[in-house]
């Protein structure tokens, strides 16, 4: 029997802000976490909901013969007919999605060209936290405060069973497993007093419980300088209105401890915080940090938790009970009902651009989710980027200034080394990669028993492996990249797409055995050198693919700080963000890698990394000093960091770009159109240079093959769209892109803003 199509009833108006209510019969546009073009009408049914769906709610419906979880997204749209709209099936009982939160992905969709449902999927992330929790069981006594006597009770006294019982007694209920560790014993023996009675089984809701940070809990002594700095802060985040600082100070200048107190001061007044970080391996220090200034730890919230703690983080955050949150880009889409303060902490990094899917930088969306909230938003970093500099100097942004290092602490003196001038030694461990006087450097300072930094941005042994008989290059199958040996690990592997293979006996090219030739060095092959020349310092590689999870890094820098090491072989993940007051020495092996490619951003990306890894140098009480290796001492990157006159290269740099009509003084847009058939991609990309724009006022570049042109198995091509700065190049996209047809098998990505050029 069909039922009747009901008629649909008014949404009930939304008091005090509370989102709108959808009673039974109500049509309700739906978003669905799928990339499709828009909401889809269900109707809430008569029957089998509790009460009203209200906007914002998660809900089950039904989509062809699947069921999907969706968000009500408000009144439906009233195109289909009735007869044809279905019933929402259930609704969860998880807080409906902020309304602030629905309003940042639209407009994240709209600004990226993406579709809502892509941009929705990164706020319900995670399915599981719709649901309630399964009960958990737990144990414990009868009274723990008079524990039974197992021998009256005719059941051996052994000393796992009375441990269990001590433990019973001084804790409260715990799930089995749990008990048995606290007692050390295997959980059979809580299952089995469970079984005799002794124990109390019983059901709770476990839900994260995480310790409040407390704001008043006493912290370092700020200068006179930071003190007026962090005020300025507090005041933001007392006034409930949009507001953006940018918080600029020298590497060691205690730009963390300064934010901190704007922390606080949104811990008492009851809001919640978001710090963003760029990358898992800068969380260690700062989170002992932030335990030392709050006596509490914040949420965490980055790829490396398991799928439980993702599950309860993002519930806690949606109930309100976390009152701060520290992570990656995602972190910024999680559903905070009161969120009062985001910190975007090294703000210049490129980590905080997302490349796949929906394409998008969390600097610049945490702004604009800080004025969809109306709250302020610190942005800080001793490099900021070009980007924000501009926005500062126009005043868009606030710029707060810390000059001078905490403690008195001096910036090391940084020395430029000509490698024409002074060409490495070759020892007896092979061909030497350290050029005279960095050698002495390291010499002495192991000597006065500090520790040294050399720092090369390239993991594994060396980027090239080829034949000294025919030439030929192992490259990776799947992309435009060649294969990196890594010698440790004894495997040859594509950076780009995870790819690997055994190093070969014989050349792939022409057969010819023991041919093949290390080309260039790797962390690995400069580590050989380390241990040939200083064989009794204590040296370590520290590099994405020698480190584990979070906890792995924390215990990797603590061994730093502790000085349980004497020499690091590191690249970027030591550069920024970690405080080790023994190191004095930070050497820079290839200062010129970086500085050439068709990046528009090359030289302000390594102004910016050999500025943040020289930082590392002397922030204890001992001076230090950092010694660049460099074929272009007269480049303008490498001048500025010796003179430390950066304004000047900024300066220069910011003539560069207004000159050219380049970000931030134009728009881009990249199309990068990709598929497995490069034949289909051609036709795609040949439609799209027929119908490009005409307007005199847009550029169109490309199609090319892009510099990484085969990529995970599909061939890519690319074009550039460059417009003015005032005008909005969306629409411009939009209009283009909706006249060519492009078939299943091609995929073409817009990147708004794009940051990589590959």
């Amino acid at each position: 029997m069909t039922r009747p199509p009901a008629t649909p009833a008014p949404a009930a108006p939304a008091e005090d802000g509370a989102p709108a209510r959808f009673a039974a019969g109500s049509r309700v546009g739906v978003l669905l976490p799928l990339p499709l073009g828009g909401v889809y009408d269900y109707r809430v049914p008569l029957v089998g909901t509790d009460g009203p769906v209200v906007e914002g709610q998660a809900v089950e419906v039904p989509l062809g013969k699947r069921r999907e979880i969706g968000v009500v997204w408000g009144p439906g749209t009233g195109e289909v007919p009735d007869a044809k709209v279905k019933d929402v099936l259930r609704a969860f009982p998880a807080p409906p999605l902020p309304a602030v939160t629905r309003r940042f992905v639209d407009w994240v969709a709209a600004y990226t060209l993406s579709a809502p449902g892509a941009v929705l999927r990164m706020a319900v992330s995670v399915p599981q936290a719709l649901e309630e929790a399964r009960p958990l069981t737990v144990y414990g006594l009868r009274d723990p405060a008079r524990p039974p006597d197992l021998e009256a009770m005719g059941i051996k006294a052994t000393r796992a069973r009375l441990a269990v019982l001590q433990a019973g007694a001084e804790l409260p209920p715990l799930p089995a497993a749990e008990l048995a560790r606290e007692a050390g014993v295997s959980d059979g023996v809580v299952r089995g007093l469970a079984e005799a009675g002794v124990l109390v089984p019983s059901q709770v809701q476990p839900l994260l419980a995480p310790d409040r940070p407390d704001p008043d809990h006493p912290g370092p002594q700020l200068s006179p300088g930071q003190r007026e700095i962090a005020d300025d802060l507090c005041r933001r985040v007392r006034q409930p209105a949009f507001s953006v600082a940018l918080l600029e100070g020298v590497t060691g200048s205690g730009k963390t401890e300064v934010y901190f107190e704007a922390v606080a001061e949104a811990l008492r007044a009851g809001r919640q915080v978001l710090v963003l970080v760029p990358e898992i391996s800068l969380t260690g220090q700062w989170l002992a940090r932030f335990r030392r200034r709050f006596g509490a730890s914040p949420l965490e919230w980055h790829s490396e938790l398991t799928a439980a703690r993702r599950r309860d983080t993002w519930r806690a955050v949606a109930d309100g009970r976390a009152a701060v949150v520290v992570g990656a880009r995602s972190a910024l889409f999680l559903p905070y009902p009161d969120l009062g303060l985001i910190v975007v902490d090294e703000e210049h990094e490129q980590a905080f651009k997302q490349e796949e899917g929906v394409p998008y930088h969390a600097r610049d969306m945490a702004v604009v989710r800080a004025q969809l909230g109306a709250i302020p938003v610190v942005l800080a970093s001793a490099t900021p980027s070009l980007e924000t500099a501009i926005n500062a100097e126009a005043g868009r942004y606030d710029r707060l200034h810390l000059p001078d290092r905490h403690a008195g602490a001096e910036m090391p003196a940084v020395t430029v080394v000509d490698m024409r001038r002074y060409p490495p030694e070759k020892g007896d461990w092979g061909r030497s990669w350290l050029a005279p006087p960095v050698v002495e450097a390291v010499t002495e300072t192991l000597a006065k028993g500090e520790q040294v930094l050399l720092f090369l941005n390239r993991r594994g042994y060396a980027p090239l492996t080829l034949c000294r008989t025919c030439g030929y290059r192992i490259q990776c199958p799947n992309c435009t990249a060649w294969l990196v040996e890594h010698r440790l690990a004894k495997r040859l592997v594509c950076h780009h797409c995870g790819h690997s293979a055994p190093l070969p006996a014989e050349c792939p090219g022409c057969g010819a055995e023991d041919s093949l030739a290390a080309c260039g060095p790797g962390v690995e092959r400069l580590a050989e050198e380390v241990e040939g020349r200083w064989p009794q310092a204590r040296s370590v590689v520290v590099a994405s693919d020698t480190l584990g999870g979070p906890s792995a890094v924390a215990a990797m820098m603590q061994r730093i700080a502790d000085h349980e090491v004497d020499l690091l072989i590191g690249t970027q993940v030591l550069a920024k963000g970690h405080h080790f007051p023994q190191l004095t020495l930070v050497g820079v092996v290839d200062s010129d890698l970086g500085l050439s490619g068709g990046d528009l951003r090359a030289a302000e990306r390594t102004w910016q990394l050999l500025t943040q890894v020289a930082g590392r140098a002397g922030r204890g009480e001992k001076p230090g000093r950092v010694m660049l290796q460099t074929y272009q001492p007269e480049h303008p990157v490498l001048q500025a960091l010796a003179t430390g006159d950066a304004d000047s290269f900024l300066a220069a740099e910011t003539e560069g770009r207004r000159a050219a009509s380049m970000p931030p003084f134009g728009r881009l847009a990249a199309v990068i159109v990709s598929g497995e058939d490069e034949a289909a991609v051609d036709a795609v990309c040949r439609a799209l240079a027929q119908h490009a724009p005409r307007d005199p006022a847009v550029e169109v570049l490309g199609p090319a093959p892009a510099p990484l042109a085969l990529l995970r198995g599909r061939h890519r091509r690319r074009f550039l769209v460059k417009t003015p700065r005032g005008m909005r190049i969306q629409p411009v996209m939009r209009g283009w892109l909706t006249k060519v047809r492009v078939p299943h098998a091609v995929r073409v990505q817009v990147d708004i803003d794009p940051y990589s050029f590959l």
